[in-house]
């Protein structure tokens, strides 16, 4: 089916073809790692498909078969050397989560790889995910000094407390079938079915009442409390003013194994 509208924004694809918009995250050579500026390109996307009343429902996948999204483009970090920066960073990252939360119409991940850190929590914001069976999902952030911030939050919903504790404080990362069972993927497919079914659900989708649907979104997305994400993004400041983050990720850049000293009494202490 040719489409109605493509448009590209940052490293960004769109595809709209009648009732649904596919939104396919394109830096195949960096497993479709997230910019600086993908945290604002997205949400402006999404806002622009929403004054489209012909849109009913949106597909987030990577292209490529290796990475839906492998997370934050991570030798990036280092240019976000001042706490203004990185406070805009964090405040910019949980902007776009609630972007996707609070989308007029279900947005559908279709995970075609590896789904790591902001990759994994891209999925957590999502209404529902299909993966390829050859998928992973993690949030090893901590190795780099570093937690999850929406992941954090919204996890303990989606896929339980015990499970958001486990991939955050050992940084593994699970399987497709493993991700299933959790909750977070609704159903696995082959690789060469994944678009085709999401395609296919996202058709359903459209063919519903898109006004009980959006009700419905609204009433099972509950808000989370503006509070939580203020100290989550001051939390996450400090970390990534710490002397952990600096480790984690010079020693990624380098790929090195990261040596942690000490457990301080508390990262926010860094910006006393």
């Amino acid at each position: 089916m040719e489409p109605k509208h493509e448009f590209n924004v940052g490293d960004l694809t769109v595809k709209h073809s009648e009732h649904v918009a596919t939104v396919t995250i394109n830096r195949p050579d960096k497993l479709n790692a997230l910019t600086v500026e993908f945290w604002t390109d997205l949400p402006a996307i999404l806002d622009r498909l929403a004054i489209d009343e012909s849109v009913r429902a949106v597909i987030l996948t990577g292209e490529g078969e290796r990475a839906f999204c492998a997370g934050g483009d991570i030798p990036g970090f280092l240019a976000l050397n001042t706490i203004a920066s990185i406070t805009a960073y964090q405040e910019a990252a949980m902007a776009a989560f609630r972007a996707i939360e609070l989308a007029p119409w279900p947005v559908i991940a279709a995970v075609n790889g590896i789904a790591l850190g902001g990759g994994c929590e891209l999925v957590l914001a999502c209404d529902m995910a299909i993966a390829a069976d050859h998928a992973r999902f993690g949030l090893p952030e901590a190795r780099l000094g570093l937690v999850p911030g929406f992941g954090a939050l919204r996890g303990p919903e989606v896929i339980g407390r015990a499970m958001t504790r486990y991939l955050i404080a050992s940084g593994d990362s699970i399987d497709a079938y493993r991700a299933h069972e959790a909750g977070l993927v609704q159903w696995v497919v082959a690789p060469s079915e994944l678009q085709n079914e999401a395609q296919a659900l996202a058709q359903r989708i459209a063919s519903q009442s898109p006004n009980a649907v959006a009700t419905s979104k609204q009433m099972i997305n509950r808000t989370i409390d503006a509070n939580a994400v203020g100290q989550s993004v001051r939390d996450l400041t400090a970390l990534q003013c710490s002397a952990d983050r600096l480790t984690g990720v010079t020693a990624f850049v380098g790929r090195r194994t990261p040596e942690f000293t000490t457990r301080t009494e508390g990262a926010r202490k860094v910006l006393a």
